[in-house]
């Protein structure tokens, strides 16, 4: 069985908080203007222009003209690459966590 990989376009894409509260605000809201995501996110129409630029190469958001505005909404597909390239490391972090606890039992124990 080959190992995910996660798209670097798709790891840059999230990597950035503002890029992180468009995603999350078009999850939760739908579908939005750039001015109306501006808003949201505390950010000039500009600088979140230049974002969704980024989101768009990463195939995390779509694009669609209505009249003289453009509507974008999230396609969360590419996140799924993301999440199983993340999943491989779940049984690392959930043995140091017991491991963790199984050494704080002990030192609790030997005070």
């Amino acid at each position: 069985m080959p190992r995910p990989t996660a798209d670097e376009d798709v790891f840059r894409a999230v990597a950035d908080p503002t890029r992180r509260a468009l995603m999350e605000t078009l999850g939760r809201d739908g579908e939005q203007t750039v001015g109306a995501l501006a808003e949201a996110v505390g950010q000039s129409v500009p600088l979140v222009s230049r974002h969704l630029a980024v989101l768009r190469g990463a195939g995390l958001v779509d694009e669609r003209r209505a009249g003289r505005h453009r509507i974008y909404r999230l396609n969360p597909a590419p996140l799924q690459d993301l999440f199983d390239w993340a999943a491989l490391f779940s049984g690392f972090w959930t043995e140091r966590v017991l491991n963790l606890r199984a050494y704080l039992e002990r030192q609790k124990h030997e005070t």
